[in-house]
């Protein structure tokens, strides 16, 4: 891996990770087509990209430093005065919801962390078949959603649906951000909030999956380059913090539909590369 393929990488990660077109499908694309991918070690390109993830964990962290700190100060005091669920404030709330609704994607994220970790999970195929599927699913959000409750409404079984739309995202090219942001629409949610729900619902993830795959790291993810990984994170910290600004304003006044499109040409694209054999399967 070049200083190069490091940066376009990191910046990769951080403009697809909060966008609804999956990181993981765009990172492990652009890492065949590198040839940086190896079949015999397909656990070290899962690790170096949960590992970069944390780039973008501390973007989403530095934009929305001012709603994390006030749930954290809000939810202390609520749990010194002993306070029960009923009696919690609503921003103490929204984060028990958070936490809530990480607890599927931890779970699925245990249950299948070889079939995550091998080669299945880099199959182009899949790849494909996801990019197309949420496509369709993120068009019917958009159909059928309401656009009527904010931030402010979220409940516990919004938390528990929309986590574990999340958890579907462990399949690369589904997307973190596309299914919850899909699964928010569907219950009605404006297309801002069901985005920064998203976004606030993505940090114990991403924290979770990155400090797992540093302790799992072997001498294997080290053929990629340690000084690579610094690299692809800061990457990913800057351009994700960009791709977060852009996406709640946009969303403020425009449909998800330029995604659908997207999700739709690129899988597109990648079935005729796949056909004539530029991409493996």
């Amino acid at each position: 891996m070049t200083f190069f393929d490091a940066v376009l990488l990191g910046v990769l990660q951080g403009l697809t990770e909060f966008l609804p077109i999956s990181s993981t499908a765009h990172l492990t694309l652009t890492g065949k087509l590198l040839g940086l991918i190896d079949p015999l070690h397909p656990e070290a390109w899962t690790a170096f990209i949960a590992v970069i993830q944390l780039g973008s964990l501390v973007a989403v962290i530095v934009y929305f430093f001012n709603d994390v700190s006030g749930m954290v100060k809000s939810l202390a005091v609520d749990v010194k005065a002993r306070r029960g669920i009923h009696e919690l404030s609503q921003t103490s709330r929204l984060a028990v919801y958070v936490i809530v609704g990480t607890i599927p994607v931890g779970v699925a994220g245990l249950l299948f962390s070889g079939w995550i970790e091998g080669m299945t999970t880099k199959s182009t195929v899949v790849i494909i078949g996801s990019l197309v599927t949420l496509a369709a699913l993120l068009w019917l959000a958009e159909k059928v959603a309401q656009h009527t409750r904010g931030l402010d409404q979220v409940t516990l079984r919004d938390a528990l649906l929309i986590g574990c739309a999340q958890a579907v995202a462990l399949i690369p090219g589904a997307s973190r951000s596309g299914t919850t942001i899909t699964a928010g629409l569907i219950l009605n949610f404006t297309r801002p909030a069901a985005a920064r729900f998203s976004f606030l619902l993505s940090m114990p993830a991403i924290f979770a999956s990155g400090i797992y795959e540093m302790t799992q790291i072997d001498r294997s993810v080290f053929q990629l380059g340690i000084d690579n990984l610094v690299v692809s994170t800061i990457a990913a910290a800057i351009s994700s913090y960009a791709a977060i600004s852009w996406l709640l304003k946009y969303l403020a006044s425009h449909t998800t539909m330029v995604f659908v499109w997207y999700r739709i040409g690129l899988g597109f694209l990648l079935s005729l590369l796949l056909f004539f054999g530029i991409l493996t399967p």
